[in-house]
């Protein structure tokens, strides 16, 4: 298990990326504003199991890799830290891009369970915070690098799931709200964006291999 120190500061760190407007929020938020509270929540639950396959991924996979070369671990910490930043640059460009899209009404829960495994499962910030930031928390002398990565992952996990909830309850009682200025969201959108190239900054020249 790692350290009771990297738990905290990894928490911290997993709950300023989780409240970043990013693909899984907006699709949250545009699900519950579209269909109320019930579709929001069965969404946030859908994103959560679609990210458990890159948390094993990672746990199995780059856990080897960080727990055997310095060099590698450097890589992948600059590598994370770049893509963090275009995503940035990205979510600043297409702020707009919600106000395009016209929301169809899914089928049912299976079917938003479906949409949001799937929105989870391809969500770049969630692959990229997990290979650029879940290392970093690491203490290879505390035991098995894998389940040290294992736990945080999961760690990530809850906190994803009662953040992102908040937001479709919260976004789901204030559809009136939103509705009247899609502008909003273009705001939020980009306010994300600048969040999430400062972040990739940090990262690039904080943290180090224990």
């Amino acid at each position: 298990m790692p350290p009771l120190d990297h738990v905290l500061a990894f928490s911290i760190a997993a709950f300023l990326i989780i409240i970043i407007p990013g693909p899984s929020v907006l699709f949250v938020i545009g699900r519950s504003i579209a269909f109320g509270r019930r579709v929001g929540v069965l969404s946030v639950l859908g994103n959560a199991l679609g990210t458990l396959p890159a948390v094993l991924l990672v746990a199995f996979g780059v856990g080897a890799i960080v727990a055997s070369s310095v060099v590698a671990f450097t890589i992948i910490k600059f590598a994370g830290a770049l893509y963090l930043a275009w995503l940035g640059i990205q979510a600043i460009r297409h702020r707009n891009a919600h106000m395009a899209t016209v929301p169809r009404e899914p089928a049912g829960t299976w079917a938003v369970l479906g949409q949001g495994f799937i929105v989870g499962l391809t969500n770049p910030k969630t692959i990229a915070f997990f290979v650029a930031v879940l290392p970093q928390f690491v203490d290879p002398a505390a035991g098995a690098v894998w389940l040290q990565l294992l736990l945080l992952g999961l760690i990530f996990e809850v906190i994803a799931v009662a953040s992102d909830g908040t937001w479709a309850l919260a976004a789901g009682s204030a559809r009136h709200w939103f509705a009247r200025s899609p502008k909003r969201l273009s705001n939020l959108t980009a306010t994300g964006g600048v969040m999430m190239i400062g972040l990739g900054g940090a990262l690039a020249f904080t943290g180090s291999k224990s």
